[in-house]
């Protein structure tokens, strides 16, 4: 059986990769989260010199924008089989980062270390301390410690739902969870599908499913198509954007998919419109959609009934912070209902040493990742002293570009609110919180007898955001039913950002071995 190859040509492993270097030597810079913007800047400053650590959690570099399946499941198995490249946007330039990448592990710079998952961070006298743990044997869990003068966080985002009546069904997904099993796997989640939320990001999901066979039976978006003739300027100066939109408009259009604007999935059932269980007892088979008013109340008379066995949800995404919280990172309101980090021109956050690009500044897309992603590590070859700094010109550049896709997510935000008046769509018996069983009633009813201000009482006496995902899933749900609408949502600071065993967190504390 043929050996595998990665992206770059060189022999694939399992093995985390440590050609020249060593975890337990300190370096001058670890990048967390290897995805388009922890790539171009862990690429930007290797080429300035310093020694790097890039750490994901993933198999693979790329993160969601470009996920792959990790290299060692490509041995045996034929192209056809595996995702296509049409799920993938600009590949070129993923390719080119991850060669140079793989021509600085091979001199030692980079410490490329995947299938890692970072606990926390703490800043020290001399820099920063990283811990993770690494999972590249899995089930075997092993503590590592990385240490480096500098630290960027580059770990994205994660999609941001609102809770409605058979949202925890089996065959309720993430509109980002779709796409991951498509780009990671080649997985088609089911046959037919009905995506809803807000968002440019529907798009390409359905493009994609509709692509691979499944039957894309309806795209609801709430927000109406009007709102973006409010904000003409970022429009005019993104023209890749609209070209982009087209082309999905095209690929729906040829697989007759409907797209209904001002419309929300209001509900899901787990039985057939004649009352017969679904196939995988209590899967979802039939969603209710209705027209929404400009609050988002649902339009009496405007109800559907529509069969499926899959639903994805989406209503934007919600930046990542839980390695920068701790850390005491100021924060600053994303513009779209969430808050995230706070950084300056040359995306410095408010810590020194410490540094923040992407998602975790804001949701804006790939393009905007990478430009933050290459500032932010110039600014870490300036504030080190390195020897190779880019040209003047170069760096303008960047930060125009930074500039002008943020103008373009601050429209985009606008354009596509959440709708104020959901809470509507939720009955008292409504699960918000999965892990932990908590109902919409339950919250409403600390709230309206006041025995909660906020949302930190209501986690306190309802446990909802107490469980598993520590309420990634729930957290800003539960916000916007206990907080002003103005206000925008803040995860809460803890000071592990991951489940992790005991016996990892106890080796934690020991001098860092060479495990390479």
């Amino acid at each position: 059986m043929a050996e595998p190859r990665d992206l770059g040509g060189r022999a694939a492993s399992r093995e985390p990769r440590c050609l020249g270097a060593r975890r337990d030597e300190p370096h001058d810079l670890v990048v967390v989260g290897a995805g388009p913007a922890g790539m171009a800047a862990a690429a930007t400053a290797l080429d300035g010199g310093l020694r790097v650590f890039l750490v994901d959690s993933g198999p693979a570099p790329g993160g969601q924008f470009w996920r792959h399946p990790p290299d060692h499941a490509r041995e045996g198995v034929p192209t056809e089989a595996l995702p296509a490249e049409d799920l993938h946007h600009d590949l070129r330039t993923y390719r080119a980062l991850r060669a140079t990448l793989t021509a600085h592990e091979r001199t030692g710079r980079l410490t490329l270390l995947l299938d890692h998952h970072v606990w926390t961070t703490a800043r020290e006298a001399d820099g920063f301390t990283v811990h993770a743990v690494d999972r590249s044997r899995a089930p075997e869990e092993r503590a590592v410690v990385l240490r480096a003068r500098a630290l960027l966080v580059a770990t994205g985002a994660y999609d941001r739902q609102l809770p409605f009546p058979g949202w925890d069904l089996p065959g309720v997904l993430t509109a980002g969870g779709l796409q991951a099993l498509l780009k990671g796997g080649g997985v088609v989640a089911g046959r037919r599908v009905v995506l809803g939320g807000t968002g440019p990001f529907l798009l390409p999901v359905a493009a994609a499913l509709a692509g691979r066979g499944a039957a894309v039976v309806a795209v609801c978006e709430a927000a109406a198509p009007s709102a973006w003739l409010r904000h003409p300027a970022p429009l005019l100066r993104n023209p890749a954007k609209w070209a982009e939109a087209a082309g999905y408009a095209v690929t729906l259009a040829r697989h007759r998919i409907p797209v209904r604007t001002r419309t929300a999935i209001i509900s899901a059932e787990g039985e057939g419109a004649e009352g017969e269980r679904a196939e995988g007892e209590g899967r979802v088979a039939v969603v209710r959609t209705a027209s929404l008013a400009a609050d988002g109340t649902p339009l009496p008379g405007t109800e559907r009934r529509i069969e499926a066995d899959t639903v994805g949800v989406g209503w934007g995404f919600v930046p990542q912070l839980d390695l920068l919280l701790p850390l005491g990172c100021g924060l600053a309101d994303a513009g779209d209902g969430t808050t995230a980090a706070a950084v300056d021109a040359g995306q410095r956050t408010t810590v020194p040493g410490l540094y923040a690009a992407g998602e975790t500044c804001g949701v804006g897309g790939a393009a905007l990742a990478m430009s933050e992603g290459r500032v932010a590590a110039v600014s870490v070859l300036t504030d080190l002293s390195a020897p190779g700094l880019p040209g003047t010109r170069r760096l303008a550049a960047e930060r125009r570009t930074v500039a002008r896709h943020r103008a373009f997510a601050r429209a985009l935000a606008q354009a596509h609110p959440l709708p104020p008046a959901w809470p509507a769509w939720l009955t008292d018996d409504t699960t918000v919180c999965r892990c932990e069983e908590v109902t919409a009633g339950a919250v409403r009813s600390v709230r309206a007898d006041g025995s909660a201000a906020g949302h930190r009482q209501v986690k306190q006496l309802t446990r909802a955001g107490m469980g598993w995902c520590q309420g990634r899933m729930c957290g800003p749900a539960v916000h916007c039913l206990v907080a002003a609408r103005e206000v925008p949502y803040t995860p809460a600071e803890r000071l592990i950002a991951t489940p992790v065993t005991l016996g990892a967190l106890a080796d934690s504390g020991e001098p860092t071995a060479d495990h390479t």
